[in-house]
């Protein structure tokens, strides 16, 4: 088996074999330096069976005496060579008895960054903390929440080389059975080489080809426990510090975690703003490219020509000069992402107000579109979602094509063709306008307008059988 294993990992040099003879027995450790603690291997291998030699203990049963007295969080006899190769790649010592007998002991490094604030969802009151690459810590952080014993998760490993481990969460006699088997199924059927991370899981969970999202990821274990109590799954994959949510709806992209920390009638006014910022995103751009290029008598004649006047040097259509526009920024921000904080911010300033203020010196580009691709970006920049962004980013496009060619009829030729793709998208065989479409009654104190009310709140009736909250 030794010999096996070192021709299977071509004797590498992070892999370290020490013999120690005792009792007329040899005792070979095995373990890999880079992903072993040699502290933890010292203290509670190496220490105890020096301890032996130096006191000369007379066991009969070298095996079942090391077994028992080798101190570690968790030990397990080694039945195959699988079973060893798989130890030893996660940070376990393999303590190799005489040629014939193998046990297990976990003395894994603490590899990750520890529990830190989220930075992708940054909340102004609530818990801070967030998820990080260790899966135990991150399913701890939940269990912290929820002190339930109908925290049920379900385990599976995905990847033929890396042999991830994913775990599938849910609270049992609150999820329907249908959904978590569905899932599994679905996770069970996958065949890869490897999963780095829970992102990796999307293409094959999602159904369709819808651009909007019907998975939503998060990195907040305050987010994740309430998606569980509603009735909802989570997948969480080991190395990745983001979890993933389903199903979810569209107006669940419009909440955030602060909602449920903070009155009533603010959360109600901050989600009609995020509602009209969805709108704005989209919109915008179309609307002024319909009245500027086809639709003159729908807007006041004053504004119509300070909108002409502004454009009258431009040498391009309405149309191109929103496509520079909008491609313009998407390059701005998308360097502005992938540069350090300092660079960005040096990125930021030269594209915004070098570049935007010269472009309108010299009649490329007028002032106006400028203020209507903005407005319509920053307004796009409202949601945490990056697939919801892209999403919008498409449509604002498609829109703006429409708008060009047919004017305004063109853009509500859009809004019927963005209701429908709505309507028709599914996630994981629930509506995606849920509670809108089918309307739940039920749900409405907490979708857009979020009241008070003593009463028990019922779940959504297509998540959970479980329909009154508490009981």
């Amino acid at each position: 088996m030794l010999d096996r294993l070192k021709h299977d990992t071509n004797n590498a040099s992070d892999i370290i074999y020490k013999d120690i003879d005792i009792l007329d027995k040899t005792i070979t450790i095995i373990y890999s330096e880079v992903i072993s603690s040699s502290d933890t291997i010292i203290n509670s291998v190496l220490h105890n069976i020096s301890y032996i030699i130096e006191n000369d203990i007379n066991t009969n049963n070298l095996f079942s005496y090391l077994y028992n007295n080798l101190p570690g969080p968790n030990r397990s006899i080694v039945n195959s060579y699988d079973d060893l190769l798989n130890k030893l790649l996660n940070g376990f010592t393999i303590i190799y008895i005489d040629n014939s007998k193998v046990f297990s002991i976990e003395t894994r490094a603490n590899l990750d960054r520890g529990i830190n604030t989220s930075t992708s969802e940054v909340t102004v009151r609530g818990p801070k903390d967030s998820f990080c690459e260790n899966l135990n810590k991150n399913i701890g952080l939940i269990r912290y929440r929820i002190k339930s014993s109908n925290l049920w998760y379900k385990e599976l490993f995905i990847g033929k080389e890396t042999k991830t481990k994913v775990n599938i969460i849910y609270m049992n006699k609150i999820v329907k059975e249908s959904l978590v088997d569905s899932i599994y199924s679905t996770l069970h059927s996958i065949k890869t080489d490897g999963i780095l991370d829970s992102s990796y899981l999307k293409k094959y969970l999602n159904k369709g080809h819808s651009i909007f999202p019907t998975i939503m990821s998060t990195e907040r274990p305050d987010v994740v426990s309430m998606a569980l109590l509603e009735g909802k799954c989570v997948i969480m994959v080991d190395n990745s510090p983001y979890a993933l949510i389903m199903p979810c709806f569209f107006i669940d992209f419009f909440h955030t975690p602060d909602d449920y920390y903070s009155k009533s009638i603010n959360v109600t006014f901050i989600r009609i703003i995020r509602l009209c910022a969805f709108l704005i995103a989209i919109f915008i751009p179309a609307y002024y490219i319909a009245i500027t290029t086809i639709n003159h008598d729908s807007v006041n004649t004053e504004l119509l020509l300070n909108f002409l006047e502004q454009r009258k040097n431009v040498p391009y259509p309405a149309l191109v000069e929103a496509l520079l526009m909008t491609i313009s920024f998407e390059i701005l921000r998308e360097s502005d992402m992938r540069m350090s904080s300092t660079v960005g911010t040096a990125v930021s300033i030269l594209g915004g107000l070098v570049l935007g203020d010269a472009a309108v010196s010299a009649g490329i580009i007028s002032p106006i579109m400028i203020i209507v691709v903005a407005i319509s970006a920053i307004a796009g920049l409202s949601f945490t979602s990056i697939e919801l962004t892209n999403a919008i980013r498409y449509y604002r496009i498609i829109l703006m094509i429409l708008a060009a060619a047919l004017g305004i009829y063109g853009i509500f030729l859009g809004i019927i063709l963005l209701i429908t793709k709505l309507a028709s998208i599914n996630s994981f065989n629930v509506p995606y306008l849920s509670p809108f479409s089918p309307l739940v009654l039920s749900e409405q104190n907490d979708a857009i307008l979020k009241l008070s009310t003593n009463k028990k709140r019922k779940r959504n009736p297509l998540l959970s059988n479980n329909r009154i909250r508490g009981d």
